[in-house]
């Protein structure tokens, strides 16, 4: 068990959608602004997951304010129902934490028309479709927080994840879009671009590595760590500290950010 100590940012009864928050990312996330005090939703395409997802984050918190929804971010109608339960329960969305799970690894030769279509669905269409249902509560309150929960692949491409090396760049671009165009409007949007953070999909890349070099999981994973600086991986729970701070008024002038969470692991200087 993670323990997550409060940050105190004054974060006590705002409103939190966080996507795909059933295990990983997302979980962690839910799991920190839950500390923090929001009132926090959370779905995942599983409803016995994404159950048991919400029980322990009561459990570890205390926060008895979390609803679990199952959801299938790549489904219009689904995203639609999530974003209109959440407003139900919620009283509103004041913060979008926007995480999905991963589209299929894979080089450029690896993927075919099929596996391109559901990526473009799971990171782009997915990430407009929940902006464009919670974006106007936001104007109306005149205070909103959308953070996206990206990769590192947005500033350094990595080989055989060539989907999301390519549309997470969208999303990128979107959220820049709607930094300029509701920034004025007391609502910021701002990404996050993560590194290795322990999860499952880390496993999946080191699998997949091992399928082409005929190296051990182990080794592939050891291998990803020896481009970090820091030397280990990252967890979910230290994403979560950087959604909680963009969304909380301590952040009030980042707007319009892609800021990475990787240990050093982007060389470029800008």
């Amino acid at each position: 068990m993670y323990l997550v100590q409060r940050m105190d940012l004054e974060l006590e009864g705002k409103a939190a959608l966080v996507t795909a928050s059933s295990k990983g990312i997302g979980f962690g996330v839910a799991k920190v602004l839950a500390s923090e005090g929001c009132k926090v939703a959370i779905c995942s395409r599983s409803t016995d997951s994404i159950t048991r997802a919400k029980d322990q984050i009561v459990r570890e918190t205390g926060n008895r304010e979390v609803y679990a929804f199952s959801a299938d971010l790549t489904a219009k109608e689904d995203i639609e129902r999530l974003a209109k339960n959440a407003v139900e329960k919620l009283g509103g969305v004041d913060i979008l934490a926007y995480n999905t799970g991963p589209p299929r690894p894979g080089t450029f030769s690896d993927l075919n028309e099929a596996d391109w279509d559901y990526g473009v669905k799971l990171l782009l269409t997915s990430a407009v479709g929940l902006a464009k249902q919670v974006v106007p509560g936001m104007e109306r309150k005149k205070w909103g927080r959308l953070v996206f929960i990206t990769s590192t692949t947005l500033r350094q491409p990595i080989p055989n994840l060539v989907l999301s090396n390519t549309v997470r760049l969208s999303v990128a671009g979107l959220s820049k879009s709607l930094a300029i165009e509701y920034g004025g409007r007391g609502i910021t949007s701002n990404g996050i671009m993560q590194g290795h953070i322990l999860t499952d999909r880390q496993k999946e890349i080191a699998e997949d590595i091992s399928r082409r070099t005929g190296k051990s999981i182990d080794d592939a994973m050891k291998q990803a760590l020896a481009e970090v600086p820091l030397g280990r991986y990252g967890t979910p729970e230290e994403v979560g500290c950087l959604v909680a701070f963009l969304a909380s008024d301590k952040a009030r002038y980042v707007n319009g950010a892609m800021i990475p969470l990787d240990g050093g692991m982007i060389k470029s200087v800008f």
